[in-house]
């Protein structure tokens, strides 16, 4: 196996093993520009050489996890081995509505995989037939730290992510702490008005460790997101950690939460019933060492091991 990918612009990447790793896109804007307005041209520039180059190698499968540039990859993707897609976003978010678009890239794979049966739903309407494979949890054991009263909002802050929700929601309970870890892709000087003394910033691309610390000190996780995605990594982190969750029913989030009993689901948009939800678990300790029951049985059940097995599964079909 061969990772084919760009430098990681944020921190070090682990050294490879079991499988080799090369890094041929976007040499110049993954090392140079960081934020920059310029970055994005320039990948864009530097993404058809990239694209061209991997798809003359031959390996006997070639999946692909991101298309970087789908409207470039409608004239560049033209795969010659049996080929696979993960759609993480399903339709990602800069060109949801381009769906004649999505419809001829996705035609153009052997197999789709999602990974919630929401998501199966959703690529079924432009013609795709996928496969459903869950995505793992990221498992971790953070020494806990929690003080009984803390919600975490985990991840990159975007707008999508509904942190303006989370803060309303906070407000309305007493005692309630917000601890707010991640990487600003946003302003967040709106954010942190709104939140007054009620909230902990804790900015920037977060290391592990500082990752661990955050998850250790919640007591639950929110995720109050629109329907832009199918499944969001930063829940699969707070439920690695044993972290219960409460989220909106959006895109396939809402499944392992459900499946697993790890926290609660509200509709999508509700305030209240995030508050509501939130309240219930930090006043009932009952409920809440049940809701951590729930998550540590996900991070038992959804592991890398399980996904690793249904993948081969699905590349013995094309080879």
């Amino acid at each position: 196996m061969e990772l084919v990918t760009s430098r990681f612009r944020f921190g070090e990447t682990p050294e490879p093993a079991g499988y080799e790793r090369s890094e041929p896109f976007y040499p110049l804007s993954s090392r140079v520009f960081r934020r920059s307005h310029l970055r994005l041209p320039v990948k864009a520039l530097e993404h058809a050489p990239g694209m061209l180059a991997l798809l003359r190698r031959r390996p006997d499968v070639l999946h692909l996890q991101w298309l970087a540039a789908p409207e470039l990859d409608r004239y560049l993707l033209r795969p010659r081995v049996p080929t696979v897609f993960t759609a993480h976003d399903l339709l990602p978010r800069r060109t949801a509505r381009k769906l004649s678009l999505w419809r001829t890239l996705l035609s153009r794979f052997d197999r789709v995989v999602v990974h919630s049966a929401k998501g199966r739903e959703v690529l079924a309407v432009l013609g795709v037939d996928a496969t459903v494979i869950p995505h793992p949890v990221f498992p971790s054991d953070p020494p806990r730290a929690d003080d009984g009263h803390t919600l975490l909002c985990l991840g990159t802050i975007r707008p999508y992510k509904g942190l303006g929700d989370a803060i309303a929601a906070a407000k309305r309970i007493d005692g309630a702490r917000l601890l707010v870890a991640g990487d600003p892709l946003e302003p967040v000087n709106g954010y942190r008005e709104q939140a007054g003394n009620l909230a902990e910033w804790r900015l920037g691309y977060l290391p592990q460790r500082e990752m661990e610390r955050a998850l250790g000190e919640a007591t639950v996780a929110l995720f109050p997101y629109r329907p832009e995605l199918d499944q969001s990594g930063a829940l699969l982190q707070a439920l690695g950690a044993g972290v219960p969750a409460i989220a909106y029913d959006v895109g396939g989030i809402a499944d392992p939460i459900r499946q697993f009993k790890a926290g609660r689901v509200v509709p999508a948009g509700d305030v209240d019933a995030l508050a509501t939800a939130a309240r219930a678990l930090l006043d009932d300790p009952a409920e809440l060492d049940a809701a951590r029951a729930g998550a540590r049985r996900a991070r038992d059940t959804l592991t890398w091991d399980a996904a690793a097995a249904a993948h081969l599964a699905l590349y013995e079909e094309l080879t």
